[in-house]
């Protein structure tokens, strides 16, 4: 399979730098996968949209600000990224080392400083990452002094508002270094408004790496090598997810790293449990890459934004939708004026 058979041209005036004023004022493409049928609507309207056998699933996962601007004892400035959050157990909680990725010249044993607190450079790796140490907890660090780490395709640095508006309004769980955008049109009234639908909602962590903005560069996608993220979906979810199958009701992810969790989980989820006692949940490192050709297990739903040319998560969509059908959904929207990418307008395709 052709990476240019795949990929469209998107004008840099439909980048979404900064998102909507009001959440949840964006707009919501409706794209029928079956029949090809396109909709516009509005992100609001989305309770209005889904069916009560529906089950929504949502990433709890919370954005660190893993971006640490610190200084050299010359007064030099780096720059060091937090990596995302990878494991459950008590180390992946000590956050005095850890891995990162850095820019402009650092060295092993270097010393570096971020106001009055100590980092020292512990170890170089070959794949433009560092070890760091420090005495203070990093991510306390990061949660004082760090900035958020917007995509690249912005262009500008972080603002003030940019540590509430790329932040669901439901994250709990600390681990990301970029946002699961597809539920940052979500608010807490749009989603009491599906819950009084009697629309299902269920939630799962995965922490988003920054491998998700990683642009495919194999001509042959097939040879492209994916990223892994950490996920973990709870009892209470698989729960949720049979019963809605069992049902005969529609399991809709609401964004690309649900769905990653879900499919790579599919054959334990869709398990026979009767013979269990208790449910466990399910851990894991995802690295499952879904272009064109893939069959769907889980999801019969997919919520999410309009995404970068030469992209997984643009594979991802075309493989659901078909990409002809997603093709011919782009090309609308550019014509109407959508946004596209993180802050950007949402679609959904069923």
């Amino acid at each position: 399979m052709n990476l240019q058979d795949i990929t469209y041209d998107l004008p840099k005036s439909r980048i979404a730098q900064y998102p909507p004023t009001k959440r949840g004022t964006s707009r919501l493409l409706v794209l029928d996968k079956n029949s090809g049928n396109i909709e516009d609507s509005k992100y609001s309207n989305l309770a209005n949209i889904l069916r009560p056998s529906d089950l929504l699933v949502l990433n709890n996962t919370k954005v660190i600000p893993a971006r640490l601007l610190v200084e050299t004892e010359d007064g030099a400035q780096r720059e060091l990224l937090l990596l995302e959050k990878h494991g459950s157990d008590a180390s992946s909680d000590d956050h005095h080392l850890s891995k990162v990725m850095y820019r402009r010249k650092i060295q092993p044993g270097q010393k570096l400083f971020l106001g009055k607190n100590e980092i020292t450079v512990e170890s170089i790796n070959n794949d433009g990452t560092a070890v760091i140490k420090s005495s203070s907890d990093l991510w306390d660090l990061a949660e004082t002094s760090g900035h958020i780490p917007l995509p690249p395709y912005m262009h500008r640095e972080d603002e003030a508002s940019d540590r509430e508006r790329y932040q669901t309004v439901f994250a709990k769980e600390r681990g990301s270094v970029a946002a699961p955008t597809a539920s940052l049109n979500m608010t807490e009234e749009l989603l009491g408004e599906i819950k009084s639908k009697g629309v299902g909602i269920a939630e799962l962590t995965l922490h988003v790496g920054l491998g998700t903005f990683m642009p495919i560069r194999e001509a042959d996608v097939t040879k492209h090598k994916m990223h892994q993220e950490y996920f973990e979906i709870p009892p209470s979810t698989i729960q949720a997810i049979r019963k809605t199958k069992e049902q005969g009701g529609r399991v809709i992810a609401v964004g690309t790293t649900v769905t990653r969790c879900l499919e790579y989980s599919a054959d334990l989820l869709l398990a026979d449990s009767k013979e269990k006692k208790k449910e466990q949940a399910i851990a894991c490192e995802a690295d499952i890459f879904i272009y064109p050709g893939y069959e769907f297990k889980v999801i019969d739903g997919l919520l999410t934004n309009f995404h970068a040319p030469d992209s997984t998560v643009l594979m991802m969509a075309a493989a659901f939708a078909g990409w002809n059908n997603l093709l011919a959904a782009y090309e609308h929207a550019l014509k109407q004026q959508y946004m596209f990418l993180s802050y950007g307008d949402s679609m959904l395709i069923v």
